[in-house]
């Protein structure tokens, strides 16, 4: 594993004071954040220290269920990706990942009627939550709606240091725009393979917030190909840019490639993974950069594995049948052939 002596940039959202009008040197440090490692610590947030407690608490108490509990809400049960996976049934880069998870989005009803309707409304639905565990919704619903209206902010913050508006992106984030909460524990790895605890891969959202406990193994890619080590700092989020971020700055925003490395054998890893989409329906506005801006944009990065769609729904359907094949293969087969394409593209 290559070491490296640099360490993410730390922005403090509470320096931000007169949303009509922030610092200059705020939005310039945000904006190099963004920029050069689209990876940064995030702290002066307003999301209290016991509110992250409660949550990983309450995330411990789920994965220490037996395992017969936790298959109850398996997310192989649900159309809409909500719901328990195991370690090793998640797909990265074509490997398992070595972590046990349960992704959560918010509660909305399921469209009923698909007949002629876009492929990606299967991703609308409820949750499935675990009955043992009373406190469990309540807490994690809650923390949600905190962590959504600080990115909701970021996103204002890093159009102004664009030089756009900072409604640039309402359009697509202000009303029911598409979220995910991953609830993640990593075991410790047993054997002396590659120690895959999620594969190298870039996020397809707007932004992700990451709440980590004390243990480590979050690594960047840097430009030179180095990874970088993104050890967890109290009191901090970390965000990064997401896919969508990239395709609306034309490549000036990166998002960036990270991974995490499983813990050693006899160690854990908890984390509080909350990606913010946007709206289903919604295509992503392209951003006029100014031009001092303009000559760092280098384009989007178009990966041949993981092509990019400007289309929200479309977007976020393709990562969601990638990375979960078993809910794939039981709810959406229509969706996997080459003569059912067609499906997945319509808008």
């Amino acid at each position: 594993m290559t070491q490296n002596t640099l360490s993410l940039p730390t922005i403090d959202l509470s320096l931000w004071q007169d949303r009509q009008a922030p610092d200059d040197t705020f939005l310039a440090s945000l904006r190099n954040a963004a920029h050069e490692y689209g990876f940064f610590y995030l702290k002066g947030h307003g999301v209290s220290a016991d509110l992250n407690t409660d949550l990983m608490v309450q995330a411990n108490r789920f994965f220490s269920l037996s395992m017969e509990q936790k298959e109850q809400i398996s997310m192989v049960n649900s159309p809409h990706f909500r719901g328990y996976n195991h370690a090793g049934r998640e797909i990265t880069r074509g490997k398992a990942d070595w972590r046990e998870q349960l992704d959560i989005g918010p509660e909305r009803a399921i469209v009923t009627d698909l007949k002629d309707k876009p492929a990606y409304l299967r991703l609308q639905g409820p949750n499935q939550w675990p009955k043992t565990l009373p406190q469990f919704r309540v807490v994690v619903l809650s923390w949600q709606d905190q962590v959504l209206e600080v990115l909701r902010r970021l996103l204002e913050a890093l159009a102004l240091s664009l030089g756009q508006a900072a409604n640039a992106f309402h359009s697509v984030v202000s009303n029911t725009p598409y979220q995910l909460l991953k609830l993640i524990h990593y075991p410790g790895h047993l054997g002396d393979g590659e120690r895959q605890g999620v594969g190298a891969h870039k996020d397809s959202d707007l932004l992700s917030l990451i709440l980590q406990d004390n243990e480590g193994g979050l690594e960047v890619e840097l430009a030179s190909g180095e990874w970088l080590q993104a050890p967890p700092q109290p009191g901090t989020f970390i965000v990064n840019i997401g896919e969508l971020l990239e395709v609306a700055t034309s490549g000036y925003f990166k998002a960036a490639v990270h991974r995490v490395v499983s813990p050693h054998s006899g160690r854990d890893r908890l984390s509080a993974a909350f990606f913010l989409g946007a709206q289903l329906d919604a295509t992503m506005p392209i951003l006029p950069l100014p031009d001092a801006l303009v000559n760092f944009s280098t384009g989007i990065t178009q990966d041949p594995e993981n092509p990019l769609f400007s289309q929200i729904g479309q977007n976020t359907l393709k990562g969601r049948l990638r990375s979960h094949p078993d809910v794939a293969a039981r709810h959406h087969s229509d969706l996997l052939s080459a003569a059912s394409s067609k499906a997945l593209h319509h808008a």
